[in-house]
């Protein structure tokens, strides 16, 4: 019983680790949602959330990889710097503009494109294989081609207002909906769509890194420091008023160190750790469950409506969602006890032999522990 408990839990870490993270990033929403509000700067928000990852992780892997880190080359090191640009300082800039054009549960239901766009990224690099003739490879594209159509649902199909779900106070929610509305939309949606993009090409040559750099804590404060140097040069140059570096104890502070935290630091690792054995497809996966997560923080905090076509199209998701995860888990192979292994195992239980050559018209043959002795002319 203790020995299938404990491969069901080894079997359950990559899922669980995932799913922890979409709460973390659905709390990032939120968070970020109010520091920007208050008038925080994108660039300097990238800027400090990589400051606080960077001092989080760095001792963690000063420390407890200084035996086995891998010696650093220039090849890595590019590696590392296209890195600290595709997520820190591309994806994440597009993706807080994109949020103050839009709203926090609009910007976490365009994540929904991420598998889609890793799974496509993934097979032209040919970390991820599509056969026809097995029906759970096919299932993989079926369940992206789901969870895609469920996002759409969720953001293009609004409904009557679910009461039942109703949380918070909605009269000063409908002041904020209505100053949403005069948001520039579609300029939001494809900076949102774009970041995407840069994220998926991030977990891409994350993986690649991993197998020259199997390092994941030293890699991730690498990747948050080169985020911070290139981000920090960035703000310099778009931002010439020295007071916005400014931060109180506010939302502002809030927003900086929580997202650095949670979504940088322990994001990096925790993907790196599961891209090394289920690949960056399987990390993009669950993206869709921090819409939904989203959905209902933003209700409670936000007091953000609860429509049915959330509802419908968190059903539709969770649907797709299974039936990726389900092609995928065929695809882990488990390890192979093959005939080279048995061949070994049966000669280890072999007797000695010892062969002795004495003068004469014979041979003796000493055969181990059974003490036969076995004559051949010679």
């Amino acid at each position: 019983m203790g020995e299938k408990m404990s491969a069901w839990l080894t079997k359950a870490k990559p899922f669980l680790a995932i799913i922890s993270l979409q709460f973390g990033f659905s709390g990032m929403y939120i968070v970020t949602s109010l520091g920007l509000k208050t008038g925080m700067s994108h660039y300097i928000l990238a800027t400090y959330r990589h400051v606080f990852a960077t001092i989080v992780i760095a001792p963690f892997a000063l420390v407890l990889e200084r035996k086995i880190r891998p010696k650093m080359t220039l090849p890595i090191f590019l590696r590392i710097m296209v890195l600290g640009f595709l997520e820190p300082v591309f994806d994440q800039n597009l993706y807080y503009v994109g949020l103050q054009y839009t709203s926090a549960t609009f910007a976490s239901a365009s994540i929904n494109v991420l598998p889609a766009i890793t799974f496509i990224m993934a097979i032209c690099f040919r970390l991820e294989s599509v056969d026809f003739k097995k029906f759970h490879s096919v299932a993989k594209l079926i369940g992206t081609a789901i969870t895609v159509s469920g996002a759409m649902v969720m953001t293009l199909y609004k409904g009557p207002i679910l009461e039942f779900l109703r949380f918070g106070n909605h009269a000063q929610h409908a002041t904020t909906s209505a100053a949403a509305n005069d948001q520039h939309w579609a300029l939001g949606t494809l900076l949102l769509l774009l970041s995407c993009c840069g994220w998926s090409a991030f977990f891409i040559l994350q993986s690649f890194t991993l197998k020259k750099y199997p390092a994941e804590l030293s890699l991730t404060a690498w990747i948050c420091l080169m985020g911070t140097l290139q981000n920090g040069v960035l703000s310099f140059i778009m931002e010439r008023d020295m007071s916005v570096w400014k931060l109180g104890f506010d939302n502002r502070l809030l927003a900086a160190a929580y997202s650095g935290v949670v979504c940088s630091g322990i994001a990096y690792y925790v993907q790196s750790v599961v891209i090394k054995t289920r690949g960056p497809v399987f990390v993009t996966t669950f993206s869709p469950l921090c819409m939904i997560i989203t959905a209902f923080l933003g209700g409670l905090i936000l007091a953000e409506d609860i429509r049915l076509g959330s509802v419908i199209g968190a059903v539709v998701i969770v649907t797709g969602l299974y039936t990726v995860v389900w092609g995928k888990s065929k695809d882990v192979k488990p390890e192979p006890f093959d005939d080279d292994q048995k061949l070994t195992g049966a000669l280890q239980e072999l007797p000695v032999v010892e062969v002795r050559t004495i003068e004469g018209p014979a041979s003796v043959v000493n055969i181990g522990h059974q003490g036969k002795n076995l004559y051949t002319n010679n």
